[in-house]
């Protein structure tokens, strides 16, 4: 694989839609998905043909599209659920079979040697009517090491391209993760996918040390959005890729903000303030060293431009303010501050924001002058050193 060949396969509008209480419309599907498609991601999971006749159709109207990414469904590894998949327009399929002895004996109540045989007998048939075939193999990160050999093995010979391997219920960290793909990649010539659950906060993590070991695509959602915790977000992975790792991901990042709140409204989940890249806040400062570097030069707190995603850095007074942020805050507001004007203001304003639990905006600002220039804020205490926090 080349430096800029990893395939994003979105499953916003599978697993995605498996978050507890989320369901999108038609409109809202096809929008998801348009949006995916024109951010350049490359493959997109699209749906459950086996839910009914329903699920079937949105799957057939995301297909006549018109859109440049392939579209997968998701099957489990049996005959009843491929045969819900003929017919759609889609490309690629995902058909999924514990390959852990907890879920294949406890779930399925079969043993290892049921589910070889499920996928020789079931992989050709899924070739038969037209798809590629990606094996998913639920529940990976538990699974015998040397049993997942035997299945991806016998995944090839019945005819799979790929081969899912999902940590299902979130356990992995970065370095097992690594060490699990690379040695899954040297032992086997098929396309290797990763899945990451959230579970443990580092499904991001996971995604980026599955490349690292050899994985050739990655499963993502908008936001997060996922069974219990979710999954890695798209939004994290590609700009931690081309941030961290230098690798291009094709990704329009500057559109992933409109997408990330279009998804949120849709899936009925807001977006947290502190949202990584694309929380309404997490390019908002107000601690006073942080503001006096960043009006000296961007470069000091920043990991990277915000311009990236098409925002930008907001400075905002508060609490942990200095008397630099408050000048230049009313200095956007067109009033011309000394310091020991903006020491008074700046006692009012920690006020506010103690009682308030926010920052003032431009009208309480405003009004906080007024009273200071017709003598309202009365004696002030005596002065305490700004205090200017960072972390």
């Amino acid at each position: 694989m080349s430096k800029s060949s990893i395939v994003f396969n979105d499953t916003t509008l599978r697993d995605g839609e498996q978050s507890a209480g989320v369901a999108f419309s038609l409109e809202e599907k096809l929008a998801i998905a348009k949006g995916l498609d024109a951010l350049g991601v490359q493959e997109l999971e699209v749906g459950i043909p086996v839910m009914g006749e329903e699920e079937r159709e949105s799957i057939r109207v995301l297909a006549q599209a018109g859109m440049q990414a392939e579209l997968m469904v998701w099957s489990r590894l049996q005959q009843t659920d491929l045969q819900a998949c003929t017919g759609l327009g889609v490309q690629r399929v995902d058909l999924s079979i514990p390959v852990s002895d907890v879920q294949i004996g406890r779930k399925l109540g079969r043993d290892r040697n049921w589910v070889l045989e499920q996928i020789r007998t079931i992989v050709p048939r899924a070739q038969d009517i037209g798809l590629l075939v990606s094996l998913g193999g639920e529940d990976a990160s538990r699974a015998d090491p040397e049993f997942l050999y035997q299945v991806l093995e016998t995944a090839a010979q019945a005819g799979a391209v790929r081969f899912r391997f999902a940590d299902t219920v979130g356990i992995l960290d970065p370095f097992s993760t690594r060490k699990h793909i690379r040695a899954l990649a040297k032992r086997s010539d098929l396309e290797i996918e990763m899945h990451a659950h959230d579970d443990l906060g580092m499904a991001t993590a996971n995604t980026l040390a599955a490349i690292a070991g050899g994985a050739t695509h990655i499963n993502t959602t908008v936001n997060g959005l996922g069974e219990r915790a979710g999954n890695a977000p798209l939004e994290e992975v590609a700009v931690a890729l081309e941030q961290v790792h230098g690798r291009s991901t094709g990704i329009d990042l500057k559109a992933i903000p409109a997408l990330c709140e279009y998804v949120s409204r849709a899936s009925g989940r807001a977006l947290a303030w502190q949202k990584s890249l694309v929380g309404a806040g997490v390019f908002t400062h107000e601690s006073g060293i942080h503001v006096n570097g960043l009006l000296k030069s961007p470069e000091t707190y920043q990991g990277f431009d915000p311009a990236l995603l098409g925002r930008r850095h907001e400075l905002v007074v508060g609490k942990h303010s200095g008397t630099s942020g408050v000048i230049a805050a009313y200095g956007e507001l067109g009033l011309q501050l000394d310091r020991a004007q903006a020491s008074l203001l700046l006692n009012e304003i920690r006020r506010f924001v103690t009682l308030h639990k926010r920052h003032p905006a431009a009208t309480q600002l405003l009004a906080f002058y007024t009273d200071l220039n017709s003598h309202a804020l009365g004696a002030v205490p005596e002065q305490q050193p700004v205090m200017e926090t960072c972390v």
